[in-house]
């Protein structure tokens, strides 16, 4: 007979293998959903089906009230999705590129304009891959920055930014997660915040794109495009930072009167720790979508219903990806693996290699799955666990481990989106946009093990 404690760890094997073999996150978690369902009703595939239903719905209703947690970050991810395609269709994009172009003047100004570009969009990874991309391929060809070379700056500045800044769309669903964890010691947001300072890698990684870009160093440059004279035509930066400028302050504006509304405490801190972060981000971005619509008033509502149906296709992919990796956070916490691996890790696991050990078990994992957010789902209530067995004063830092290992492993998987987009939209394979990022990525996963070993020995 199998163990059940051996059982436990099943579906979280068989979904890194069923990724790593089938490139298909989907899927992956699919296969790891069924089998944790299986598992928890042995031999009774009736109930193994409720299961599964039930933990879909439970993702969006407790009890008798709604998720919103859940709800609000699927509502902000598809408004965030609508809101990309919006910016598009009405030449946004365009215009800011444009209105770039006429103010750059050096190759230095040019590099630094990709990194200031993509701390603007911070609000998404995929968003600020896309959008930055295709913003700056014109300023690359006409100042000699090589097609991989864009792909690396623009790659650099979404997911490590998006992996630290609480008001992106990254932020309410780590929190998400966090929130399952019952032992954690502060709020989510505190513990995102405190999670943050400590993501050596995220940190490292944007340290090093602003000193490439800075220095030229590592950029062989290649023939610039002639430019043919100066566009005469106006353009404007304010159809696509009006949009931008509206999430980023219309989130944190809305967070501190949440806040303020929701606690008898004073001061900002206070506000932003009993804050809806996930509301104030989905508010702030309905705000944006509107702002966004009015150039296609002048289509009529055929056309709007067109790109708003074309914007939510793109991130239903997404979503579904999200949905299904909040079951399987659920299937596996219904399954006590964290509390299984975490024996094993007290076992066999030296605390003195807690925190490099987290950070190359996820960066493994992510560059197997080609998912963070996958990473995420699976080895933050797990990793929460083996800390908390091993080191409860590291438990924050481990999940720092863990949340800077899975961006690093993403990072350098020729299979996740943020790559495969980050490549595409600058105008290069994705193969080869990993090789040119592989050498500095791996200078940033020293620097983060350097800060993590450190840490581990100074407690």
């Amino acid at each position: 007979m199998i163990s059940n404690d051996l059982l436990s760890v099943i579906p979280v094997l068989l979904t890194i293998s069923m990724a790593l073999l089938l490139r298909k996150t989907l899927v992956a978690l699919g296969l790891g959903i069924l089998s944790a369902a299986l598992i928890l009703h042995w031999g009774e595939p009736l109930q193994a089906a409720a299961y599964i239903f039930e933990n879909a719905a439970g993702q969006l209703i407790q009890g008798e009230a709604l998720k919103m947690w859940h709800l609000n970050v699927m509502a902000t991810i598809a408004l965030l999705g609508v809101l990309t395609q919006l910016l598009y269709q009405s030449g946004a994009v365009e215009q800011f590129a444009l209105s770039l172009h006429q103010r750059i003047k050096s190759g230095r100004q040019a590099r630094l304009a990709i990194i200031a570009l993509g701390w603007l969009l911070f609000i998404d990874g995929i968003f600020s891959c896309l959008a930055n991309g295709n913003v700056s391929r014109p300023l690359a060809k006409r100042y000699g920055i090589s097609s991989p070379q864009l792909a690396y700056l623009v790659d650099s500045t979404a997911s490590p930014l998006c992996a630290i800044l609480p008001f992106s769309s990254w932020g309410p669903y780590v929190m998400t997660l966090l929130a399952g964890i019952t032992f954690l010691p502060v709020t989510p947001l505190s513990a995102f915040l405190s999670i943050a300072s400590t993501n050596f890698y995220a940190i490292a990684t944007l340290v090093i794109a602003f000193l490439v870009a800075w220095t030229g160093w590592r950029f062989t440059p290649v023939e610039a495009e002639v430019s043919n004279g100066e566009s005469e035509i106006s353009a404007s930066v304010w159809p696509l930072g009006l949009p931008i400028a509206i999430i980023t302050l219309g989130s944190l504006l809305l967070a501190l009167a949440n806040g303020y509304l929701s606690t008898n405490e004073s001061g900002v801190l206070a506000w932003f720790a009993a804050a809806d972060i996930g509301a104030a981000m989905r508010n702030a971005c309905l705000i944006a979508v509107l702002v966004a619509m009015r150039p296609y008033l002048k289509l009529g509502i055929g056309g709007l219903d067109k790109t708003l149906s074309h914007g939510l296709m793109k991130v239903a992919p997404a979503l579904a990806i999200l949905m299904m990796t909040w079951m399987i956070g659920t299937a596996i916490g219904d399954l006590k693996t964290g509390k299984v691996m975490a024996q094993w890790a007290a076992e066999f696991l030296s605390p003195q290699l807690l925190l490099p050990g987290m950070f190359l078990l996820c960066a493994v994992t992510a560059f197997a799955t080609g998912s963070s957010w996958g990473t995420f789902a699976l080895m933050l209530p797990i990793g929460a666990e083996i800390a908390w067995q091993l080191n409860s004063e590291l438990l924050l830092v481990a999940l720092s481990a863990v949340m800077a290992g899975s961006v690093f492993g993403d990072h350098c998987s020729p299979i996740s989106d943020t790559t495969v987009l980050a490549a595409t939209s600058s105008g290069c394979q994705p193969v080869e946009h990993v090789q040119t990022q592989l050498s500095l990525a791996i200078t940033g996963a020293l620097v983060a093990l350097i800060g993590f070993s450190t840490v581990n020995l100074l407690h």
